[in-house]
């Protein structure tokens, strides 16, 4: 059986990487998007990255596939994409797919969320759901 920590390090060893304090400065900065790709309950419960798209991991290469009916514009529109999610596995794994999916500038926060709160970066809630 492979196992989760060996495909982690099999993505890291293809995917730029850095830990959050080394990324803060790119939050804000134009044509730089923060994906978070964590379970909506971990959202509600501790916020996320202010101005982050939201990709449920379920949903990347869906929403990554120009040709998928559940494409979404967000990955259409190039520029830089920082993936992270509570502790850097979920993204590691994450960036490697959008990667071998195409998408260019990929990185990922090797050590998520929880390095971007200890690193002081900013931390927002999580924007209220459209009505339908």
């Amino acid at each position: 059986m492979k196992r989760v920590k060996d495909m982690v390090a099999e993505a890291n060893a293809v995917v730029e990487h850095a830990p959050a304090k080394d990324l803060l400065d790119l939050h804000g900065q134009a044509g730089v998007t923060f994906v978070d790709l964590r379970d909506p309950r971990e959202l509600e419960r501790d916020g996320m990255i202010p101005g982050a798209f939201h990709c449920p991991r379920g949903m990347l290469e869906f929403w990554i596939d120009p040709e998928s009916p559940y494409a979404k514009p967000q990955f259409q529109a190039g520029g830089r994409f920082v993936f992270y999610c509570a502790s850097g596995w979920r993204s590691a794994l994450s960036a490697k797919v959008a990667q071998e999916m195409g998408l260019d500038n990929v990185s990922h926060i090797e050590d998520g969320f929880k390095g971007w709160q200890a690193a002081g970066g900013p931390v927002g809630q999580k924007p209220a759901r459209k009505s339908d």
